[in-house]
């Protein structure tokens, strides 16, 4: 369990794809690059290739990312926050997504 004063911590907002691509080397993961409404666009690291073999169906798509995290480099890319999906056991897989009308930079409340 975590405090409430812990989870304030965590920012969640809504990022808009502009691309997407497989990483050389790797099955899971893809690089996104994220507009926030942000000076610059982020990229993001993602293990969500396996469910995605045509990467480019992600451009466009409006999803849920915590964007407050340390960066991490990954398979020698930076990554500048996560993306919130959710699985089950038997395979069955979705991307958190906001209305189309929520803007891209949108805080989670």
């Amino acid at each position: 369990m975590i405090t409430y004063e812990d989870f304030e911590k965590v920012e969640i907002r809504v990022g808009k794809i502009l691309s997407a691509e497989k990483i050389p080397d790797t099955d899971k993961l893809l690089k996104l690059s994220i507009d926030f409404a942000e000076e610059k666009p982020r990229q993001i690291v993602s293990g969500i290739a396996l469910f995605f073999p045509d990467p480019q169906v992600l451009v466009g798509k409006k999803c849920m990312f915590v964007t407050n995290l340390e960066p991490r480099v990954i398979y020698g890319v930076e990554s500048n926050g996560m993306l919130f999906a959710v699985s089950t056991a038997e395979g069955a897989f979705s991307l958190l997504e906001p209305l189309d009308i929520i803007p891209a930079g949108t805080k989670a409340k």
